[in-house]
């Protein structure tokens, strides 16, 4: 195999000049970036081809998703060998399960190499390096040419520092694509919210003076002891109810935005609120029952805590099994020297997916089966939170969910 002591200077400064150019790769589209290095790269070293191969676990095979733009890098894709599944092994997946270099320059001779990489591409000289993105392997770097021996030494030491720096190019060209899709979720979550906000302000004002006439309508049925419609206009008027909690979450997401989230706090019986709410949400198909002692006081924002139950009983009613009680109980406790009021709410129903629980309590999230816009959970928990207490869940999925809300009895 040929071999050189030191480069000309010529040479020299062609590599340096394509290190810089690596370095100033855009870090934006990391396919685009990919095959701009594996350009730069095939002209330094004078090769037919070079290939960046990632790591893609959904076909367990390495994937080029850089790829010179030459004759040899073109026949390579039109053969399909810039696919390289694990299984089928060779020099490529060799490095990048080893984590081992690879440099030969009669690769036609190599038993080890694929059938294919010799015969079809026609490859004699490999250089192959495994490529490391922020301290894990994730693919390889592979220079070719159909010439023998027409890789050096120097040209080997040259390779393993640009597939370094690619793999930083790499790690950084991700942490943008992070950060980008980042704010574009926030630009997304946003909009939503300035949209919602309004659709929620007019609602407001027609909701207002329709449960004026309900609240009438239920009067005038309980004078006339019509207790059909009485019932009728009950159930009609919880589904105002929850329409009305709807606007106020929707509300709420603007204000938690702007900083206007305050709270009024006052005396409150945790006891007497829950058996107040209770009965709007008691019905055949789920019957609640409570647990809990005569009375237990906190210092609260009423209308904020009402909201919050609400909100929990109205999720745990919503996502029961048909036909299934749903469990409600109050309790004191005292922990870290301090005394705490607990509600816990809990149901049998299919649970929540593992994948859904660590976005949970952000606005917008919600399970494939739910009719809602995923902001009841988000709201509770900053209710929680201003209250210095905290919502936390536990669930099994197909079997149960628990949420329990955890709130001192006087905040400091």
């Amino acid at each position: 195999m040929a071999q050189e002591n030191h480069y000309d200077k010529p040479r020299q400064d062609r590599l340096l000049t394509t290190l810089q150019s690596v370095l100033d790769l855009p870090v934006i589209d990391l396919k685009e970036t990919l095959h701009q290095a594996a350009q730069f790269v095939t002209q330094a070293l004078g090769a037919e081809k070079v290939d960046v191969f990632l790591y893609d676990p959904s076909t367990e095979s390495l994937i080029a998703l850089g790829t010179s733009e030459t004759p040899l890098g073109k026949k390579e894709q039109a053969v399909g060998l810039d696919r390289l599944p694990l299984a089928e092994r060779g020099r490529v997946v060799d490095a990048y399960l080893t984590g081992k270099l690879y440099w030969t320059g009669q690769a036609q001779n190599d038993p080890n190499e694929l059938k294919e990489i010799k015969e079809e591409l026609e490859i004699k000289s490999e250089m192959i390096i495994p490529l490391s993105v922020n301290g894990e392997w994730r693919g390889a770097l592979l220079a070719s040419s159909r010439r023998a021996n027409a890789f050096t030494e120097q040209d080997l030491r040259f390779f393993e520092v640009i597939t370094r720096w690619i793999g930083v190019t790499i790690h950084r060209t991700e942490l943008v694509e992070q950060h980008m899709n980042h704010v574009r979720e926030q630009e997304r979550q946003i909009a939503a919210e300035e949209m919602l906000t309004v659709m929620a302000h007019d609602l407001r004002n027609y909701l207002t003076p329709l449960k004026v006439r309900f609240d009438l309508l239920e009067r005038r049925a309980g004078q006339d002891v019509q207790e059909p419609y009485a019932r009728e206009l009950r159930l009609a008027h919880q589904t105002l109810t929850r329409l009305d909690q709807l606007v106020v979450n929707l509300l709420d997401i603007a204000r938690l935005r702007q900083g206007l989230f305050s709270l009024n706090l006052q005396p409150v019986d945790l006891v007497e609120l829950v058996e107040e709410l209770v009965p709007i949400w008691n019905i055949p198909h789920h019957p609640i029952n409570i647990q809990a002692p005569t009375t237990l006081t906190i210092k609260a924002d009423r209308d904020r805590l009402q909201q919050a139950l609400e909100n929990l009983l109205s999720n745990a009613t919503t996502h029961a099994f048909p036909d299934t009680p749903v469990q409600v109980s109050v309790a004191q406790e005292v922990r870290n020297g301090r005394l705490w009021g607990t509600v816990t709410i809990s149901n049998q129903g299919p649970g929540i997916p593992q994948d859904l629980l660590a976005s949970l309590f952000q606005p917008f999230v919600k399970g494939a089966q739910s009719q809602g816009l995923g902001l009841g959970l988000y709201v509770t928990q900053r209710i929680a939170q201003a209250h210095q207490g905290t919502l936390t869940v536990q669930t099994e999925v197909g079997t149960m969910t628990r949420f329990l809300l955890t709130l001192p009895v006087d905040p400091t």
